[in-house]
């Protein structure tokens, strides 16, 4: 059995200045918006002061799960603390479902009782939050290809970028047209980008915490790839599963009859794994296929793969 560790894959890269950094942007931003957002009696920029607040929570999680990763294994916890990040990303889901809700009702009242709003003012704060927003998302467009927990983050300042670009043009419009039922309309509008940008990470999130096989990553192309292996007969009980939002893990049992692995074979194969399927940490038991010993895992393990 083979169990390959590369310490350098495993070191994460250090965002605690960028968390810093945008967390304090955001907090400080938020408290601004939502005091402009009631003295202009603006819903769009509440309901934007509401995200903005659940994504400084967010961030916040982010950042402790991101610091979680750093630490060492433990006699208890002999992978570290990396399933922390997976925990971040899908309570950081919750919280923009639940922020949601409250944008979406605050909306709905203010389309019963339509309220004049300065439209100076909320086009002031929102060319603010853009700034603010799309330069903080910068923090971390490093890391958000690789990390589903700093992706996250980069997305959620992003969209927030994007979503205060939709209130400065309906603030104009309101300033041209008097439409006041467009500004809880935009409110509307931020809840359905909101969700439909959460979607996928709550998905994502709940399929790495069942230790699914993460999205980007096919089993069949694997189980195939370990097959073609010379001097494999047959491959089971193969497993692949999230270690953290950022490290993957993959077990699995090749039946070699007559030549087992040698150490550079060993190498190659995890070099493939983790260039080609991006399968950082993995442990391969060569057997012999020997119907006196059978392995007890292999009845089991095909009768899973068919399903």
């Amino acid at each position: 059995m083979d169990h390959h560790h590369d310490h350098h894959s495993h070191e994460p890269t250090s965002f605690n200045a960028s968390f810093a950094i945008a967390i304090f942007l955001m907090l400080s931003y938020t408290l601004i918006e939502i005091y402009f957002g009631f003295s202009a009696h603006s819903v769009s920029l509440l309901a934007d002061a509401v995200h903005n607040f659940g994504d400084g929570l967010g961030l916040i999680l982010a950042w402790f799960a991101n610091w979680l990763l750093s630490l060492s294994p433990r006699k208890r916890y002999s992978y570290g603390f990396k399933r922390m990040s997976i925990i971040s990303a899908l309570i950081n889901a919750f919280i923009l479902v639940i922020t949601s809700t409250v944008i979406a009702f605050e909306a709905i009242l203010r389309l019963f009782h339509l309220t004049p709003i300065n439209e100076t003012t909320v086009i002031s704060i929102a060319i603010l939050g853009i700034l603010v927003n799309g330069g903080s998302s910068l923090l971390f467009k490093k890391g958000a290809e690789s990390d589903l927990n700093i992706q996250s983050a980069f997305l959620h300042l992003l969209a927030d970028a994007c979503i205060l670009l939709g209130v400065v043009i309906s603030a104009i419009i309101i300033h041209y047209t008097t439409w006041l039922w467009l500004d809880p309309i935009v409110g509307l509008i931020i809840v359905g980008i909101i969700l439909w940008g959460t979607w996928g990470l709550l998905q994502n999130s709940l399929r790495l915490i069942m230790d699914a096989v993460p999205h980007y990553i096919d089993y069949a192309d694997v189980k195939t790839y370990l097959s073609q292996l010379s001097g494999v007969t047959t491959v089971h009980d193969l497993h692949i599963w999230g270690l953290s939002t950022r490290e993957v893990a993959l077990t699995a049992h090749l039946v070699m009859p007559k030549h087992p692995l040698t150490d550079d074979d060993h190498q190659m194969i995890n070099k493939t794994l983790k260039d080609k399927f991006k399968i950082q940490h993995a442990t391969i038991q060569v057997e012999t296929g020997n119907t006196n010993d059978p392995c007890v895992r292999k009845e089991i393990c095909t009768t899973f793969w068919k399903h």
